[in-house]
Parts: structure tokens; C-alpha cells; sequence
């Protein structure tokens, strides 16, 4: 579970990757936790997406219902063999079930890195990609204070796996309890504004097999 605060300068169709979590080679797994660029006077976008065996496309993304340019912010990333939850100030915004057992995939056999990063995104991020970037506004910025990667496991150095204990280490099985999600149903509710799980126009073949459980 990584936690931290940060505050951003963004500008149109700039992306900060923040956390990302990621592995390597072809058929990596990935955790996404992006801002957005906009238009001066737009909502910030939070975009969400995971990865499994190289695949994606499971994006939610969402509009923040505060300006994260003026404050620090907690974001957080919780990954355990149950669910990924994404959260904001500690409150859920979007929960990825493992449903292995249903053919889903789910990223437990990859170690991952977090990584940070501020790229040019604008064949995609604002507007569908018809808002490019103004470079006459950069440099571009992001801050961070109170990173915290919390595992509660066993290090061994820090270039080695994680090692967790599933019958000592009770945060591997938290998932959300009713009125976390009341909350989470609250945010998708009022400020989602993308969800692959209902676009049949972009998957015309079918929704992901998650969608339906």
C-alpha cells in the first residue's frame, strides 16, 4: 500500500503518473493513478487504470471536487490479493476485485515498482487529445511530501520482493466495509466521468468479463 501527498502545476494535456505501479517486459501489470491536464478553469481529471499480462483498458476516471494545485492531498493505492482500492483523502473512489477464479486478471505474480512521472500525453489526455500542450507555460512541476510505502511485511534489502505473510498480515485481506462504500458510490455518482465498464461504443465486442460480476 503506497500513501502520499502531492500538489501539482499542470497544464493542458500534460499527465503526472502519480503513483504509478508497474513491472517489466511484455506482459507487465500495472497500477494507474494519474492527473490529467485541462483548460484553465476546468476540473482537474483523476484517471484510474490497471494492468494485467500487458492488457489495460479499464480505465474510470474521475473529476476531483477540489482544486489539487492549492493544497497537498493524500492519495493512496492499496493493493492486496483481495482488491485494489484507489482513495482519495481516505475516501474510496474505485475497487478492482480479484476474480482470478472467474478468468480475470489480476496482478499477484509480478513484483512492482512505484515509479512518479510528468509526461506529454496530449494525443490522448484533454479533450480526447484536441488540446495540446502550450510548452510556452513550462516549466511544469510536481511536489511531494509524506510518501509512505506501507507494507507491514518482510524486506530483506531494498532491492528484493516484498515478502508478506497472509496469516499474520491482516491489512492483505481489508476490502471496503458499507459505509466506505457509500462513500465510493458517492464520488462515482457525482464526479465520474468515464467508465470502461459502460463504453459499448468503444468495445462494441463486448465489455470486460469483470464488468458483469
Amino acid at each position: 500500500m503506497s500513501v502520499f501527498s502531492a500538489i501539482t502545476t499542470l497544464f493542458s494535456s500534460l499527465s503526472l503518473e502519480t503513483p504509478l505501479l508497474s513491472s517489466k517486459g511484455a506482459t507487465w501489470d500495472e497500477i494507474d493513478f494519474e492527473f490529467l491536464g485541462n483548460l484553465t478553469g476546468q476540473p482537474y481529471t483523476i484517471h484510474t487504470n490497471v494492468f494485467t499480462g500487458g492488457k489495460g483498458n479499464r480505465e474510470m476516471q474521475f473529476y476531483l471536487w477540489f482544486d489539487p494545485t492549492a493544497d497537498f492531498h493524500t492519495y493512496t493505492v492499496h493493493w492486496n490479493p483481495v482488491n485494489i482500492i484507489f482513495l482519495v483523502d481516505g475516501i474510496p473512489i474505485r475497487v478492482f476485485k480479484n476474480n482470478e477464479k472467474s478468468g480475470v486478471g489480476y496482478p499477484t505474480g509480478q513484483p512492482m515498482k512505484i515509479y512518479s512521472s510528468l509526461w506529454e500525453a496530449d494525443d490522448w489526455a484533454t479533450q480526447g487529445g484536441r488540446v495540446k500542450i502550450d510548452w510556452s507555460n513550462a516549466p511544469f512541476s510536481a511536489s511531494y511530501r509524506s510518501f509512505n510505502d506501507q507494507s507491514a511485511c518482510s524486506r530483506t534489502s531494498n532491492t528484493t520482493w516484498v515478502a508478506c505473510d497472509a496469516n499474520k498480515d491482516s491489512w492483505m485481506w481489508t476490502s471496503l466495509n458499507n459505509h466506505q462504500y457509500g462513500l465510493m458510490k458517492w464520488v462515482q455518482d457525482e464526479f465520474m466521468i468515464y467508465n470502461y465498464c459502460t463504453d459499448y461504443k468503444r468495445f462494441p465486442q463486448g465489455l470486460a468479463k469483470e464488468c458483469n460480476l
